[in-house]
């Protein structure tokens, strides 16, 4: 790693930069398109957050206050915690614990840095960690694994799903920093008796790990009030995801990108719900009016990403499907399963709800909800399973009209690598046209850019998905 690399901490890097980008649109319209001039590179990033309005602003204000909060911790005497995205955080703030989720960082990085984390993915190789595994972990893992940003306490993450290079990455951090590690496990099914009893009394084995760590009891009020504030967030994700389902999708694209980063970093909390409320506010809008979310207010064509997004520097893949006005219509990082969810609908075995009546049953649905998180519901068994990739895949293609599929993945990703050829094969034999993207989402070497959006304008022209051209703008 470049000396210059090492000068300031990764996380203190991060906040600055948001912090300062959060508050930039509260002075006057010209004071902040003539601060956009000097900000060249994040200039478009920031652009298209703050331009979905009220939503944009209340994002990068509350990421920059998630950010603090990480920094601040150990001063004002919480515990933190290294996790990762398909662990749900409830149980955390219930603990008053603040989770560093290390995927969300990497991406921070990966859509701020010009440069990526290019410098921090390969640090982790020089200190012993496999080059071949989950670069979502290791664009920011090199950087806290090189001591630049707040040290962790413990470890917590889940192996349902994740992938063995996921899980690998913390328990390699865990050794590494030697530090206390908890990781929930999972059978191959979901939705049988044994299945259940199996989350609960795991989940119960955290609890107890929690009471260690923190060396305090689980605060049933304040679980309680945790919970009561996931079950208002999980009402307005239905409705946000029922909003998906008109044509045109009244939905921005890049709303499903808050949507579930706010999960996996603010679940539970009235910050996330304030965000919740004001997407909706502006979808609500967009469809009394009958347009599409896209600053055209055009649809082309409609695309249902069966795995992750990709997320190069600067938001552009967000800006690139913009411009061609293509909707997305979510990923497998944006399906919570909530008992209300439309896609829940007649499969209620594969959904959680929240009961906060008892003791026993907030654990319970903190176990049903765990176990439901992305990909530790789909990716657990085998992909042709009932309630896994395919039939999920399927499900979400069928109810949001989608006109074709893509994988997007990492290097690191050999659970879906093993089957995503059978899954397109499968989808296609049914008429769902369905691109497999070899490039890496958090590591533009892999594949550039350009040639993922190559493939991808390829595809929908081959297909005859798209003709003519684009109602507006720039490509980005």
């Amino acid at each position: 790693m470049k000396q210059e690399t090492k000068e300031y901490q990764y996380d203190w890097i991060l906040w600055t930069i948001i912090e300062n980008a959060s508050v930039t649109h509260d002075g006057s319209v010209k004071e902040y398109e003539s601060l956009l001039t000097l900000i060249p590179h994040f200039r478009e990033a920031l652009d298209e957050i703050i331009r979905q309005g009220e939503a944009g602003i209340c994002l990068m204000k509350l990421m920059a206050r998630y950010l603090k909060r990480c920094l601040t911790a150990h001063d004002e005497g919480r515990k933190v915690a290294f996790t990762t995205f398909c662990f749900s955080t409830p149980v955390l703030y219930a603990f008053d614990v603040v989770p560093i989720v290390v995927e969300a960082m990497t991406v921070l990085g990966t859509f701020i840095f010009k440069r990526g984390t290019g410098e921090f993915l390969d640090y982790c190789s020089e200190v012993g960690f496999t080059e071949t595994s989950c670069s979502s972990q290791r664009g920011a893992l090199g950087a806290y694994l090189a001591g630049l940003g707040v040290r962790p306490d413990f470890i917590v993450c889940d192996s349902p799903g994740i992938c063995d290079t996921n899980a690998n990455s913390y328990a390699f951090a865990s050794a590494y920093l030697d530090i206390p590690f908890f990781q929930l496990n999972h059978p191959p099914t979901l939705a049988d008796e044994r299945a259940r009893r199996y989350h609960q009394a795991d989940f119960r084995c955290l609890v107890s790990f929690l009471e260690e760590q923190t060396k305090k009891t689980l605060d049933i009020d304040r679980l309680r009030e945790v919970l009561e504030e996931v079950r208002k967030q999980d009402e307005l994700i239905c409705e946000l995801t029922e909003f998906q389902r008109l044509t045109p999708s009244p939905v921005p694209n890049i709303f499903n990108l808050f949507l579930y980063s706010g999960t996996f970093l603010m679940s539970g909390t009235s910050d996330f719900t304030e965000l919740l409320e004001l997407m909706l506010e502006r979808v609500r809008e967009n469809a009394a009016r009958g347009v599409a979310g896209s600053r055209s207010g055009g649809e082309r064509v409609r695309g249902f990403f069966s795995y992750i997004d990709h997320y190069t520097t600067d938001l552009r893949f967000w800006r690139w499907l913009e411009s061609r006005e293509i909707a997305h219509l979510g990923c497998i990082l944006s399906s919570f399963w909530q008992e209300d969810a439309i896609y829940a609908a007649g499969r209620t075995e594969a959904a959680y709800a929240v009961r906060t009546d008892s003791v026993d049953a907030m654990i319970d649905s903190l176990a049903a909800q765990m176990s439901r998180m992305p990909m530790v519901k789909s990716i657990r068994g085998p992909y042709d399973a009932p309630h896994m990739w395919l039939d999920d895949t399927m499900l979400f293609t069928r109810l949001l009209k989608a006109d074709f599929v893509a994988y997007i993945g990492t290097m690191g990703c050999r659970n879906t690598w093993g089957m995503v050829k059978l899954l397109a094969r499968d989808l296609e034999r049914r008429g769902i046209p369905t691109l497999i993207l070899y490039a890496d989402a958090f590591d533009d070497r892999i594949q550039s850019w350009e040639a993922v959006t190559d493939r991808i304008g390829e595809f929908l022209h081959l297909r005859g998905l798209t003709s003519g051209e684009p109602g507006l703008v720039s490509s980005g």
